[in-house]
C-alpha cells in the first residue's frame, strides 16, 4: 500500500519541475497565428521510454523516433510541430522527418540518435521545409513555467486547453519529481488515438525499467480513454529520466518501487482525463466503474465499451438517465455477464438491479447529468475484477468541428 505522503500531486507543476529539462515553443507559420513548433530538451542524455499508435499507417515521425530510440535508448531532445501530421506522405515525408532531426541534433549540438520526432494535425500534406528550418534555427529553450507553457501551446490542435500533470515521489529519501503534458481532443479512441503525450523525470533508472512501467501506466490511463472511437496515425507517448537524482537505480525489487510506479501512473491518468474531458465539443466528463468482474482485463473492456457508445454518449449530452443505452453496450462488450446479477448507478442512484428497473426520480438524475463530470458505476457481481474509463458526451459541435477540420 503507497503511503499518502510519499506521492503527492504538485500544483502548478510542469514537465519543467523535474531537475534538468528546458523547453520552448514559437509560431513559425505552420499554422496562422498559434505557435506550432517546440523543444523539450534534457540538460544530460537521458533514458527513454515510448509506446506508439497501433494504427497501420504509422507517420513518418514516429518512424525515425524508433529509430533513434533503438540505437542507444536514449534522447535528449524531443522535437514537436503541430498543423500538419507529416502522415502518409510516402519517401518525402520520411526524409523531412529525417532532416527536422538533424536540424535539431545541430541546434543542440548533440547525436542525431538523441532527438526524437513528433508532428500532430492534417493527414497527407508535406511539410513546409523550410519553416521547420526555421523553428529549428530559432527555437530557445529556458526552465520555468512560462517555458513550460510555451511549449505546451505549440503542440496544440483543435484542444481548447493545455493539459498538464506533476507529482512527487519519495525514493531513498531524496525527493523525485514526474512531469508531463499532452495533446489530444478527438481521434481519441486508444491503443492509442490522436495524441502526444511526454513525461520528463529526474529519477535513476534503466529504459527498459522505464518501458515497463510507462506501459503499465498507459494501460490504465490513456488506453482507457475514448472520445470518438478513432485512432490516429501519429499518436506517442515518451518518457525520458535524466537520473539528475541520484538513488539507487529503480527497478521492480526497489523498496520504494511502488511510489514510482504509482506517480506515474498518476501522472498519465490525469493527464488522460484531460484529453477525454477536452473532447471536441465536448460539455462533460464521463467516468465509467466497473466491478464484479470476472477479471481486471473484462472490467476495463467493458468499461471502455460503455463509456465509447455513441447511444450513450448522447444519451448523457441529453441529460437523458436512459440506462437501457448502458445496457446495450454492455451486452456486446465480449464480456462474459449474468444480467440478472447486473447492478447500474448513474451517480449515486440505482437505476437497474438484478434484472431489473429501479423507481428513481427522472428529474434528479437528469439534473445530475447535466454536471462537468458525470459517473457511472456497473456491478457485475460475478468476480473480483475492477476497472475504469472516460470519455466524454457527443455533441452538435464535435460534428461541426470536424466536418470543416481542414478550412
Amino acid at each position: 500500500m503507497v503511503k499518502e505522503e510519499t506521492v503527492k500531486p504538485i500544483k502548478g507543476g510542469t514537465i519543467l519541475s523535474p531537475l534538468g529539462y528546458k523547453a520552448g515553443g514559437l509560431h513559425t507559420g505552420l499554422r496562422y497565428a498559434k505557435k506550432d513548433f517546440g523543444v523539450i530538451y534534457s540538460e544530460k542524455p537521458a533514458q527513454c521510454g515510448a509506446v506508439y499508435t497501433q494504427s497501420h499507417f504509422q507517420a513518418a515521425p514516429l518512424k525515425v523516433t524508433q529509430e533513434s530510440i533503438s540505437h542507444s535508448h536514449t534522447l535528449q531532445a524531443i522535437v514537436v510541430n503541430s498543423a500538419i501530421a507529416n502522415a502518409c506522405t510516402g519517401e518525402q515525408g520520411l526524409r523531412d522527418a529525417y532532416q527536422t532531426r538533424e536540424w535539431t541534433a545541430e541546434r543542440f549540438q548533440i547525436p542525431e540518435e538523441y532527438v526524437a520526432v513528433a508532428s500532430t494535425g492534417v493527414i497527407g500534406e508535406w511539410l513546409p521545409m523550410d519553416k521547420v528550418k526555421k523553428g529549428c534555427s530559432d527555437i530557445q529553450v529556458e526552465a520555468g513555467p512560462e517555458s513550460a507553457e510555451s511549449f505546451q501551446q505549440a503542440i496544440l490542435t483543435t484542444d481548447t486547453i493545455e493539459k498538464s500533470s506533476c507529482y512527487q515521489v519519495m525514493i531513498d529519501g531524496k525527493t523525485v519529481t514526474i512531469g508531463g503534458c499532452a495533446k489530444g481532443s478527438g481521434m481519441i479512441h486508444p491503443n492509442m488515438a490522436t495524441m502526444l503525450g511526454f513525461i520528463t523525470t529526474d529519477a535513476t533508472i534503466s529504459s527498459d525499467v522505464l518501458q515497463n512501467a510507462l506501459k503499465t501506466a498507459i494501460d490504465q490511463s490513456f488506453n482507457q480513454i475514448t472520445v470518438d472511437g478513432e485512432t490516429s496515425t501519429n499518436d506517442m507517448v515518451i518518457s525520458l529520466a535524466n537520473g539528475m537524482v541520484e538513488h539507487e537505480a529503480l527497478h521492480e525489487n526497489h523498496p520504494d518501487w511502488t511510489h514510482f510506479q504509482k506517480g506515474l501512473t498518476l501522472v498519465c491518468e490525469d493527464l488522460a482525463k484531460q484529453i477525454a474531458r477536452d473532447g471536441e465539443g465536448a460539455t462533460k466528463l464521463v467516468e465509467v466503474n466497473v466491478t464484479g468482474a470476472p477479471s481486471h482485463q473484462d472490467a476495463n473492456i467493458l468499461a471502455k465499451k460503455i463509456v465509447g457508445s455513441n447511444l450513450v454518449k448522447t444519451a448523457l449530452f441529453g441529460g437523458d438517465p436512459n440506462w437501457g443505452r448502458i445496457v446495450g453496450a454492455m451486452g456486446h462488450s465480449g464480456v462474459e455477464l449474468i444480467p440478472h446479477q447486473c447492478d447500474i448507478r448513474i451517480g449515486d442512484t440505482l437505476v437497474f438491479s438484478k434484472g431489473t428497473p429501479q423507481p428513481f426520480n427522472e428529474e434528479e438524475v437528469s439534473g445530475y447529468m447535466q454536471a462537468e463530470h458525470v459517473s457511472i458505476s456497473v456491478s457485475l457481481q460475478s468476480g473480483k475484477g475492477f476497472g475504469k474509463a472516460w470519455g466524454c458526451d457527443l455533441t452538435y459541435d464535435y460534428v461541426k468541428i470536424n466536418a470543416s477540420y481542414r478550412t
